[in-house]
């Protein structure tokens, strides 16, 4: 509702690191493509995308 989400954070990021947008503009377009694609779902089907909503946390070990 606030318009904030995980999305918006990553081209939030990309658009104000300098000279990131260079190198991670396909990125940008590809958050605010799924950032679309998850507000019809939701406006749809009243949840996130299972996607979003089976998320799980996957602990790797650091090299």
């Amino acid at each position: 509702l606030n318009r904030m989400d995980r999305f918006q954070l990553a081209i939030d990021v990309i658009d104000r690191v300098p000279g990131l947008l260079a190198t991670a503009g396909a990125v940008r377009q590809r958050m605010t493509e799924s950032r679309e694609r998850h507000r019809r779902w939701i406006r749809e089907h009243g949840e996130d995308l299972p996607e979003i909503r089976h998320w799980t946390w996957v602990d790797r070990p650091v090299p």
